[in-house]
């Protein structure tokens, strides 16, 4: 191989010019590189991960091959797998470790060309270290898209300090089965919630200068049973219309660099061979330029889970075709496999061209192929890297500023299910807290959360954040209250020998504080997370054998969820003097519950998802066809305990005053609207002003609604607001028969709400005119403009 540096202008490479474009700048590189070089920017290498025990990618152990660094790098390398998210290291070691590989990475290759480092961040920055924020489901059942923001600017910020250039989140899968085990990483069962949130997300982590990446591209969460890497089955309107929707926006308003293809395969097409999906509609029709990236090993799998790959070069050009640019975590099929291809005629060349063209134009974006590009990152500006022990403990990456978004976020999530008016609790003089959740630190972390993720395969090793348990955030907050801790029963064992003791201390107290829930993990290591997927939807092991023995017992009974799905609840919906959800709540959830109950905070969290009022009813969502509801010729009842949008405060909240612009417009219209919101309250407080839209006749089968808009409104005791809608008649658009998105004349109805299943306000409805094909250009949002109106003091207008 030539020693060679390829030739220059006035002694500057056309690549490393900055006064071209990106894509000139990339095409310049790609005339220069051999056809192994163009390969090596294709592909990962994930160094130093785990070949046995304890695998974070599904078949780890299986598709692990120890990368040949000495062999790979002379050729250049596309990206680094997880520097920081494979084993702990204290963070500046670890932006030590990644600048001194990039500059041995750049070093190697004739053209200096680094690598693009990616992480995990579905929860926050997958590292030692790191601040844990809530999980996904808790930014839904936030409804804030303007705090997500904020949070994915704070991760940004991280991940870009210590040198990390993409990050593999968010997830935009809408749960469609509440069994499966990743519905913790997911925002919701409603593509519009999804939707926000996650373009949310995808604007902040972009505004920090770190790729985004949008997953799984897509169908993942529809997987039979609700099982993890399992088929799909589902039709063209369900993939348009509830699957793909939120991709469209994110890509639309959010402008992500990258996508991330999903294993799944539906109708028989695995999503790396759909090249209908990551071509024909991500990049032709979309508009995305971006890179595709596989999920980790997603290309093999073409061979040896899905089967339509006879050998790796096979694989190799079904997902070069289909599009997927870089393989990832680590080189396989796009090593010499995919050179075989090229030299058997499999692979065209330009195909090779095409997915590199991507791949550099993002490096030159982030200036990885600048003529100063410089390793060293923000965190080591100054450093002497000669002190590696020096340096250990001066990178913090639980920074106040994070912390504060993620306890504002975690006590935007709560979810106050129920309430016989026992909460907020005032100074009791002994609560009994009760269940596996007590004293657990992690009870409150999803599964991409460093101290689960990886640190659980390192017991020896401290969390490396404070995590305080709900026992010591009760104690904290309830000073002058006797707190006594009895665990019951475990998480997910059989073993009701602890209920007797339980049922003893509650009896002795004033409150029971009941802490049940989940424990995260992977593959089988816990009850919710990847690879955690339920059979049905009963509390896991004991606990609610734990949960009516309680009920029983004659105190009242605060039954408290840190879980990553909703459960069946059982008698509790009825019996229970309160229920409060949270979803994983991160870092600061203890302290968030703690504060709710004791009214430090008015809970202002709504579902993101149902609660069942049955274990078996799954797969149910509120986005159901009239033919999915309750009826008397099945037994199967799937109404919900509590439906999608719920939530209870401390706040009462008048809705009036409605008024209809007109009630009546064409098919290229819109609607408006206003009505008047006012906190009736004694204290402040948030509402969550949800839009339904239900269609009543359409020429396809559609809910009997669906989420179109909404508004978190906060409100002073006594104040109120004006909100002023416009409905523009595209968000009535639906796939229609001829498998276009269309907008038919007829009849409907808005409903503003509370949630799913309490309308405050109704809006009978008309569209006139021809039935309107629209396209990905339509508009996506209703218009909300939110005037304040003179406060009248608490209580007025009950």
């Amino acid at each position: 191989m030539s020693d060679t540096r390829p030739p220059a202008a006035d002694g500057v490479p056309a690549w490393r010019d900055t006064s071209l474009t990106p894509q000139a700048r990339a095409d310049a590189l790609i005339a220069a590189m051999t056809l192994r070089e163009k390969a090596a920017q294709l592909v990962g290498v994930w160094v130093g991960a785990s070949d046995e025990g304890g695998e974070v990618a599904p078949h780890q152990h299986e598709m692990e091959d120890p990368p040949d660094l000495d062999t790979l790098l002379p050729y250049g390398l596309g990206q680094l797998t997880r520097p920081f998210g494979t084993a702990p290291v204290d963070p500046a070691l670890g932006a030590l470790s990644l600048m001194r590989t990039q500059r041995r990475i750049a070093a190697a290759n004739r053209f200096g060309i680094p690598a693009l480092a990616h992480e995990e961040c579905l929860a926050g920055f997958a590292a030692w270290g790191a601040t844990a924020y809530p999980v996904p489901l808790s930014w839904g059942a936030a409804f804030n898209p303007a705090l997500v923001r904020r949070m994915a600017a704070e991760i940004g910020r991280d991940l870009r300090s210590v040198g990390v250039h993409q990050g593999l989140a968010p997830v935009l899968d809408v749960v469609r089965d509440a069994r499966w085990g990743r519905v913790e990483e997911t925002i919701g069962e409603d593509p519009y919630l999804v939707a926000t949130i996650a373009t949310a997300y995808v604007q902040g982590l972009e505004s920090a200068g770190v790729v985004a990446t949008l997953k799984h591209f897509a169908g993942y969460s529809a997987s039979r049973a609700g099982r993890n890497l399992a088929p799909v089955s589902m039709g063209p309107r369900e993939r348009a219309d509830i699957i793909l929707a939120p991709f469209e926006m994110a890509v639309r308003e959010g402008r992500p660099r990258s996508v991330m293809h999903a294993y799944t395969d539906t109708d028989g097409i695995p999503g790396a061979a759909d090249e209908d999906l990551l071509t024909g509609l991500l990049r032709d029709t979309w508009g995305f330029t971006g890179t595709v990236v596989a999920d980790y090993f997603g290309i093999a799998f073409l061979k040896t889970l899905h089967g339509v790959a006879e050998d790796w070069p096979e694989a190799a050009a079904l997902a070069l075709t289909s599009g997927v640019d870089t393989e990832l975590p680590t080189v396989k099929a796009y090593g010499q496999p995919l050179l075989d291809a090229v030299a058997t005629g499999l692979v065209p060349e330009r195909l090779i061209d095409r997915a590199l063209h991507r791949v550099l134009v993002q490096k030159v974006q982030l200036g990885l192929l600048d003529p100063d590009w410089d390793p060293v990152p923000e965190v080591l500006a100054g450093a002497d890297p000669s002190e590696p022990v020096a340096l250990r403990g001066t990178v913090d990456l639980d920074r106040a500023a994070g912390r504060a978004v993620a306890a504002e976020l975690a006590e935007q999530a709560v979810v106050l299910l129920r309430n016989d008016g026992l909460l907020p609790l005032r100074d009791p003089a002994r609560i009994a807290l009760i269940g596996p959740n007590a004293e657990e630190p992690t009870a409150v972390l999803g599964c991409y959360a460093f101290p689960v993720h990886v640190g659980s395969r390192h017991p020896d090793v401290p969390l490396g954040i404070e995590l305080p348990t709900l026992s010591e955030a009760l104690k904290s907050e309830f000073a002058r209250s006797e707190v006594r801790t009895v665990r019951g029963v475990g998480i997910d064992t059989d073993d009701a020998d602890g209920i007797p003791e339980a049922v003893c201390a509650a009896r002795q107290a004033d409150v029971v504080v009941l802490a049940l829930g989940d424990r995260a993990g992977l593959f089988g290591r816990g009850t919710s997370g990847e690879g955690c997927d339920a059979e049905s939807l009963q509390l896991p092991g004991s606990q609610h054998q734990l949960l009516d023995a309680l009920l029983d017992c004659g105190t009242p009974v605060v039954v408290t969820l840190l879980a990553g799905r909703p459960y069946a609840l059982g008698r509790a919906v009825r019996e229970a003097a309160a229920i409060v959800q949270c979803f994983f709540p991160g870092e600061a959830g203890t302290q968030a519950v703690a504060g709710v109950l004791s009214g430090r905070v008015n809970p202002s969290g709504r579902l993101p998802v149902s609660i069942p009022a049955h274990p078996g009813v799954q797969p149910s969502t509120y986005l159901a066809a009239r033919l999915a509801g309750a009826s008397g010729v099945s037994s199967s009842d799937p109404t919900p305990a509590y439906g999608f949008g719920h939530g209870l405060g401390y706040s009462d909240f008048a809705w009036s005053g409605l008024v209809v612009e007109a009630d009546e417009t064409g098919t290229d219209g819109e609607f408006r609207l206003a009505f008047e919101l006012r906190n009736i309250g004694d204290r402040a407080g948030s509402e969550v002003v949800q839009l339904y839209l239900h269609d009543p006749v359409a020429s396809v089968v559609q809910p009997v609604q669906r989420l179109i808009g909404y508004r978190r409104i906060e409100l002073a005791a006594g104040a109120g607001c004006r909100m002023e809608l416009t409905v523009p008649a595209d968000l009535a658009s639906f796939t229609g028969r001829g498998g276009h998105r269309i907008v038919e004349p007829g009849t409907l109805e808005l409903r503003i709400a509370a949630s799913s299943t309490d309308a405050r306000l109704t809006v009978p409805l008309r569209l006139s005119g021809p039935v309107r094909p629209l396209d990905h250009t339509r508009r996506l949002h209703a218009t909300v403009t939110v005037r304040a109106l003179h406060p009248t003091g608490p209580g007025v207008g009950r």
